[in-house]
């Protein structure tokens, strides 16, 4: 039984090709398109950029997989695309093509919840893949691997760009939703401060760079909902963002007007002062914030910048691992198992890993290469229904709102 499935909910356009045979499902190809050099000098997803560029790439990479995987289309024994959630002019790429493949080569169609995806992730174990490039962006698998199939009772945290959610998963298609963000996810808290801050996009990654030796302690951030298995990160976000006014900065050069202006009401000219009076540090007024909130931070010290990523990074990581534990342990679940792009965050996996371990539970996490979005796991989940009998009709339609349970 072989499956190819399409991943196009945001603006990673990505196909993956997997065959389950009597030793278990074999990855035989994964290609990825990223677009994120597309997206950076807006500060986040365009979606009418986003499905332009689906269109694009979603042929080419079809081709490709299929060459890489040795096994044309009339081989295909199913298809599969996200059907959600997502962005609706994204989401209607990958289900057309997947659609009229299905239809055309006579074969089933699966439409897959996108969080399904994520928290099926983590059981897609194997050996580590082997990255090649797609002349598109990212890369694809380069030789075939084999995953798992099982999946256990467990407690799963999906955190990503736009999802933080506790999910209790019993087994294949048994999902209660424990917690969700009830505000910003965490991933998009980071990419709001980030920008902030006059980082790069995504804001995670770039967060988690500034934070490397830096002091999660210097700076007290709240710890929202602590009694709540819910998330919200909005008012750490605002936190950060009322803190700002008060550091001390070195004027940029996106602020030159600002150091002008000092220099008139002094009487000097900003050509005949020190070099010690030019780069005085200040603070950044409440105007200046408001009009141009990701102009390039300068701080008068170095320490702040790493302190300030460090004390927030840990705030959201406090929250995801106490909040994980917590319902683990009230519903007696002994696996724990986080996902989406957010997992990548090496602190966040390091604290989880150890707060599992202190309390007696397994800890499963997805390999990073599967945590961004990728057809990989939606062709593994669609692999699992296939197995248990499930099937979409061609006429289902996408929901941008999917709920995972």
């Amino acid at each position: 039984m072989t499956v190819l499935a399409l991943e196009t909910s945001c603006d990673e356009t990505a196909v993956a090709i997997l065959r389950d045979d009597r030793s278990g499902p074999e990855l035989l190809a994964s290609e990825v398109a990223s677009q994120v050099a597309a997206h950076e000098k807006y500060g986040g997803v365009v979606p009418e950029i986003a499905s332009r560029n689906h269109l694009i790439y979603a042929p080419q990479l079809l081709d490709g997989a299929v060459a890489a995987a040795k096994t044309p289309f009339s081989e295909i024994d199913a298809f599969a695309a996200t059907s959600g959630p997502g962005l609706a002019s994204s989401l209607m790429i990958g289900a057309s093509v997947a659609k009229g493949l299905a239809i055309g080569f006579g074969k089933p169609y699966l439409g897959i919840n996108h969080l399904e995806g994520h928290l099926l992730s983590p059981f897609f174990a194997g050996a580590m893949h082997s990255s090649r490039s797609s002349g598109l962006g990212d890369g694809g698998v380069a030789s075939t691997m084999r995953v798992q199939g099982d999946i256990r009772p467990n407690v799963s945290l999906v955190v990503s760009g736009g999802h933080t959610l506790l999910v209790l998963v019993r087994g294949l298609t048994n999902y209660q939703l424990i917690g969700h963000t009830v505000d910003d996810a965490a991933g998009e808290a980071f990419d709001k401060v980030a920008k902030m801050l006059g980082l790069g996009y995504p804001g995670g990654p770039e967060i988690e760079k500034h934070a490397r030796g830096g002091d999660p302690k210097r700076f007290d951030f709240p710890r929202s909902m602590p009694a709540s298995e819910n998330f919200s990160f909005s008012g750490l976000k605002t936190a950060v963002r009322y803190l700002l006014p008060k550091l001390p900065v070195i004027p940029s050069e996106v602020e030159s007007g600002a150091v002008r202006e000092t220099a008139t009401r002094t009487g000097r000219p900003e050509a005949e002062r020190t070099g010690s009076e030019r780069i005085k540090s200040r603070r950044v007024t409440e105007g200046e914030f408001q009009r141009d909130p990701s102009s390039t931070l300068r701080f008068a010290r170095g320490d702040v910048l790493r302190d300030l990523c460090a004390s927030f990074q840990q705030a959201i990581v406090d929250v995801l691992v106490t909040k994980t534990i917590a319902v683990a342990q009230k519903h007696r679940v002994d696996l724990v198992t986080i996902s989406g792009g957010v997992s990548c965050n090496q602190e966040l996996r390091r604290q989880m890993r150890d707060a599992t371990g202190r309390k007696g539970i397994e800890f499963k996490s997805a390999e990073p290469w599967l945590c961004t979005d990728n057809a990989a796991m939606i062709a593994f989940a669609a692999l699992l229904r296939l197995r248990a009998g499930y099937r979409s009709k061609v006429t289902e339609e996408i929901d941008p709102n999917l709920k995972v349970a």
